[in-house]
């Protein structure tokens, strides 16, 4: 089931059309439709050991038979469900990747204990605690406002050796310059630290006031004697607001803008589902989208994992949001989504924002339309059978048994006598139980087209479809 399969129905979407009968290059974004762990098995063969970022929005296994998604798993059917495409995902990340997760607290923490198998218990980094609501739900005996976001590296001692990423950009807030600094604005940063350090222990004076300080029992100041003094002569050293408090150290926003600031675990600055449920409406003029993510948040994930042409995966796609911000910040991404709205509602989502769209995070980040996508889907082989049988009627599946039991295809290793023995057994079954009966009589490797296939005449495989996914796999396979 998870050999690299054949795709179909490639076009490249730019700001000057559509195009067709292309090949894919190293620079492109992609967009799948198909399922995502027979996708992701594929994106194996080209993007193993490059994704930088991983952000995933999975089911939640709430029993919302509404949800877009199968939202409705046991619960080990769920984490065998998500083991599977972790596994495949822990593959695909850069040696410097990492992975978001967002879930509820139904399966949150069934998910880390599962992800500190797949990732390292010791590669785990944090819980990130999403304020998604700002409602409150008055039935409820605490109202849920939060959603987590488990968040693993590839690799962890990368970014403790390295610690290049995950800074948020500085924007100036609380820095200003009272006393006309020529180096420009700053913040005063306290001059004292936890644990106790012989050579950082001294008696400062307050010029202005006299007053003497120690560092309090078991801290220490920043920095030793000496260095005290070159801070003093650099005029580094303030005494607060009005000259009469404790030593403060100059902090300016010009080094503050090129360390980037430290993100924290709770985060309620970033927008609510309603952002991102009133950005679509605005977008298509109607709600076309349960609970979609507010850029704000994904922008917020990306900004810290990610620098200018990294690669950003989300395998379930969902609206979009993941690809549209990638899109807008300069990222090259890759999207996967298997339900039917993916073309309307993902694919028109990212059209506007090669148009110029402005919502979510378009003025922020100076955005005026531009850039590319590729989008492909998988090529279905008795998928189509299987669509079939789970809308058929009585009278359609005898029609649909019959077309089943004479194809070779669907049915390489039972003879067809030994088929219409079962036929009496068959009929006494209900409605639901003939479709079940049906279904595991399907090839399930056969879902999708074997790229090992993409030469059998029978199939008869389009030519643009055979360029394009040679291409893709560019005879890695």
């Amino acid at each position: 089931m998870l050999e690299p399969k054949v795709f179909t129905n490639a076009k490249r979407y730019t700001k000057e059309g559509i195009e067709e009968n292309i090949e894919i290059t190293d620079g492109d974004n992609l967009i799948i439709k198909g399922n995502n762990l027979i996708a992701l098995s594929s994106l194996l063969k080209r993007y193993e050991g490059k994704i930088k970022l991983i952000y995933i929005d999975p089911p939640y296994n709430t029993g919302n038979d509404s949800f877009g998604y199968n939202d409705s798993f046991n619960q080990s059917t769920w984490l065998t469900f998500m083991k599977n495409r972790l596994e495949l995902a822990h593959k695909l990340l850069a040696p410097n990747g990492s992975i978001f997760v967002n879930l509820d607290d139904r399966e949150a923490h069934y998910c880390k204990v599962l992800m500190d198998d797949i990732f390292g218990r010791e590669n785990y980094l944090n819980d990130i605690i999403w304020n998604s609501t700002k409602s409150v739900t008055n039935t409820a005996i605490i109202s849920v406002s939060h959603t987590h976001t488990l968040v693993y590296f590839k690799d962890k001692e990368y970014y403790v050796k390295n610690r290049t990423e995950f800074r948020l950009s500085e924007h100036g807030e609380g820095f200003s310059n009272p006393d006309k600094d020529p180096r420009g604005p700053w913040k005063a940063d306290p001059f004292q630290v936890g644990g106790w350090r012989p050579n950082q222990q001294y008696e400062i004076i307050n010029p202005n006031t006299g007053a003497v300080y120690k560092p309090n029992e078991g801290n220490s100041w920043k920095n030793d004697f000496n260095k005290y003094k070159e801070l003093v002569k650099d005029n580094r050293i303030v005494f607060g607001v009005a000259g009469e408090a404790g030593p403060q150290r100059k902090r300016f926003l010009f080094e503050a803008k090129e360390r980037g600031r430290v993100a924290k675990t709770i985060w309620d600055d970033v927008g609510t589902t309603t952002n991102g449920t009133q950005h679509l409406k605005k977008m298509f003029g109607k709600s076309v989208f349960n609970n979609p993510k507010p850029e704000q948040l994904v922008k917020r994930i990306i900004e810290l994992a990610t620098f200018e042409d990294d690669i950003v995966l989300d395998f379930f796609l969902g609206s979009g949001t993941t690809a549209a911000v990638a899109h807008k910040m300069g990222r090259r991404y890759i999207g996967v989504e298997q339900m039917d709205y993916i073309n309307e509602v993902t694919i028109e989502r990212l059209k506007k924002v090669i148009e110029g769209e402005q919502g979510g995070i378009s003025k922020d980040e100076k955005w005026q339309g531009g850039g590319s996508f590729v989008y492909c889907e998988l090529l279905e082989d008795v998928l189509y059978e299987a669509k079939q049988i789970l809308g058929a009627t009585e009278k359609d599946l005898e029609q649909i048994k019959e077309k089943i039991y004479n194809d070779n295809r669907i049915l390489p290793y039972i003879t067809k006598n030994e088929l219409y023995s079962l036929d009496e057994e068959f009929s006494a079954l209900s409605l639901e139980e003939k479709r079940k009966a049906l279904l595991s009589l399907l090839d399930k490797n056969k879902i999708y087209v074997n790229y090992s296939n993409i030469d059998d005449e029978s199939l008869s495989i389009k030519s643009e479809d055979v360029l394009f996914t040679k291409s893709f796999y560019n005879s890695r396979i």
